[in-house]
This record gives structure tokens, C-alpha cells and sequence, in this order.
């Protein structure tokens, strides 16, 4: 078995991803995160290809990053006090799948790096097979990253974010992926098994590398961002069995579904083994869920729109709302962009200390 809950973690400028537990988590505990032009607009930064290729640059401006958190945010936990420093997390954004399969990566200095959309065709996808991790150039840059940043840093911290059976398909395979559920599942499920496939061999691989500097990684997650394009029939009979070889291969398993209503899913993610963590939208019945998953770590993922144009008085509404019908959990707000008020952020995780103390 590995790790039994997991929780929301967002490193300066990378996606959201989730890391173990310690046991000693708020009732409500607030995880903030910005996008990358947040930081490009504030101090300069250059987020472009080099920060995703060179763990020595990606060490100076994340050390950039977090004091400027320090002092826009000084005495919260905000960015993170861990030592050694995660220089992983982050790296290449949500397209390593993608690329591993060949699909070339687009950089902005302010933005996350995205796949360009060359997908593959009918017949392409009906030959696949897993690449060959020990020849794909793309993941052996990868590891060697992990040896520079052992040679740095003593211990290799951090996540890859590896996303989905479903998003990483469809990066592959683009819209012609939800034709093909209708008209060809069984190609789908082609899809399906390399995609998997290699994000537990990829996954494995990464884990022994940070094993051998101290760093034990017990838990994979999934991003299911577009599981409200298929139905639950679809999701069920096609992806379910994939999400379930995920988890028993670690044995530890976050499920991440944006701020989507996923309450058509929650009974099959029900029979996925080791759920540590899941989260979902303020439109899910909450109640049901906690219901549904007792054990695992539950996450709200709060809309940054929300934050920024709803009434205080509505937001502490919300979290009243969440921690009533939802916690113990946590109140994911990622992707704040330039212009949001620091006031704003702050007003929240005050809110959530000062509701949280009628649960203790």
C-alpha cells in the first residue's frame, strides 16, 4: 500500500497537483495558487523553455517566486517553506504524456507550456504502442533533470504532474477522440492502454530516481479535467478500468475533476481501490460525497473567478457552506491571475481560521 490521504499542492507557477498527507491538516486549509503571467507581471520572470529544461534556472526564479509570496503574503503559508527546494514539480506543466508520444511542446514566458495539436490519425492510433521509455529522448532529458537536481539539492522533492488516461488521449487524439467513443471504442481503449501504460512505467521509473536520493513517492494522481464530455455509461465502461489499474499499481490514488459538478461519477469513482484524495466543484452535492468518500482527503475546487468577483460576504457563504457539508477538506483556489487583489486572498484565509474554529 502507499500513501493513505493525499492533499492539494500548488508550487509557485506549476499546475495543481497533490502530495501525501501529514495527518495534521486544518479542518479547512486554504491552497492558493497563481498563474504563470501572475508572476511574469510581478517580478519579471521568464517562465518560458528554459525554466521547464534547466533545474539551475528553475532554482533562481523559484527562489524569486517565493519571495515575492513571502512579502505579498508574509505570515501565511503561501509558497511553501520546504527544504530542500522542489525543483520538480512544475517541469513541462501538464504535457509530459504528450510529449513523450512525440508531440511537440509550445513555451510562453507567461503562460503554461502547451502540446501543439497534431494529432494522430485513424490509423496511427490503431498501431500504437508504448514508447520505448529507455530511447524517447524526451524522458531521458527528463531523468537527467533529476540527476542535476540530486547533484544540487541532495534529495530529488516534487511531482510530475502525469494528468490523465482521458486528458492525455485527447492531446493525442484531439476531437476526433469523442467520435471515436461513439463509433470505435475499442480503438478508444487502444488509446486508452498505452496511455496508461506508460504513465505507470514513466511514473515508476521517476519514483526509483527519487527513491535512490531518499525520496519515497507512494501515490499516483489522475486529472480527469474532461470527464463531463463523456457520460458516466462512457466513463464507466471505457476509462473506469484504467483509472482502477492506476491505483492498484501504487496503491494510492487522487482523483482531480476541476470545479465540475461530479456528481454523475461519484459512484464509480466509488469502486476505484485507495482513493487518498478527491476533488470536485462548488455544484456537487457535497454532502453525498463526504458520504461516498469518508476516508480519503476531499478538496474544493473553488472557481479564482469566484474569488475575484463574488461579495466577501458571499464567499464566507461558500465556506460556511463547504466546511458544514464537506470538511474536514481542502479549499483549492489555483490559477489566480494578475489583478486579483492580494487583499482578496488574504480575506479567505482568514475566513477559513476563523469558520474552521467552530469545528474544532
Amino acid at each position: 500500500m502507499g500513501t493513505h490521504q493525499l492533499i492539494s499542492y500548488i508550487a509557485p507557477a506549476a499546475p495543481a497537483t497533490r502530495r501525501p498527507a501529514t495527518g495534521h491538516e486544518s479542518f479547512l486549509r486554504p491552497e492558493i495558487g497563481f498563474t504563470p503571467k501572475w508572476y511574469h507581471d510581478a517580478i519579471g520572470v521568464d517562465l518560458g523553455q528554459r525554466w521547464h529544461d534547466d533545474p539551475a534556472y528553475r532554482k533562481e526564479a523559484l527562489v524569486a517566486m517565493r519571495g515575492e509570496l513571502a512579502i505579498r503574503f508574509e505570515g501565511t503559508v503561501i509558497g511553501g517553506t520546504d527544504r530542500p527546494l522542489d525543483l520538480l514539480t512544475g517541469a513541462y506543466g501538464v504535457c509530459c504524456v504528450a510529449a513523450i508520444y512525440g508531440v511537440p511542446v509550445r513555451y510562453a514566458r507567461d503562460r503554461w507550456p502547451v502540446c501543439e495539436k497534431r494529432y494522430l490519425s485513424t490509423d496511427q492510433v490503431e498501431r500504437l504502442e508504448p514508447p520505448d521509455l529507455d530511447a524517447n529522448g524526451f524522458f531521458q532529458n527528463l531523468l537527467a533533470q533529476v540527476d542535476r537536481i540530486a547533484e544540487q539539492q541532495g534529495r530529488v522533492e516534487g511531482y510530475i504532474n502525469w494528468q490523465g488516461v482521458l486528458n492525455n488521449a485527447w492531446r493525442l487524439r484531439g476531437e476526433a477522440l469523442f467520435t471515436d467513443l461513439l463509433d470505435a471504442p475499442q480503438r478508444c481503449c487502444r488509446l486508452f492502454d498505452c496511455v496508461s501504460t506508460t504513465m505507470i512505467e514513466a511514473a515508476r521509473l521517476l519514483h526509483e530516481r527519487q527513491r535512490r536520493t531518499g525520496v519515497e513517492i507512494g501515490f499516483i494522481t489522475v486529472s480527469n479535467c474532461l470527464v463531463n464530455m463523456v457520460s458516466p455509461q462512457q466513463y464507466r465502461e471505457l476509462l473506469l478500468p484504467f483509472d482502477r489499474r492506476l491505483a492498484e499499481a501504487f496503491g494510492c490514488i487522487g482523483i482531480h475533476n476541476c470545479a465540475w459538478n461530479a456528481d454523475p461519477y461519484l459512484d464509480d469513482y466509488a469502486r476505484v481501490p485507495h482513493v487518498g484524495y478527491i476533488d470536485m466543484g462548488l455544484e456537487s452535492d457535497l454532502a453525498r460525497a463526504r458520504q461516498v468518500f469518508p476516508q480519503a482527503r476531499r478538496a474544493l475546487m473553488y472557481k479564482p473567478t469566484d474569488l475575484a468577483d463574488k461579495s466577501a460576504e458571499n464567499i464566507r457563504r461558500d465556506m460556511e457552506m463547504i466546511a458544514r457539508e464537506y470538511g474536514p477538506c481542502d479549499i483549492v483556489v489555483a490559477d489566480i491571475e494578475a489583478g486579483t487583489p492580494d487583499l482578496r486572498v488574504l480575506e479567505l484565509l482568514k475566513m477559513c481560521g476563523e469558520i474552521e474554529r467552530h469545528f474544532d
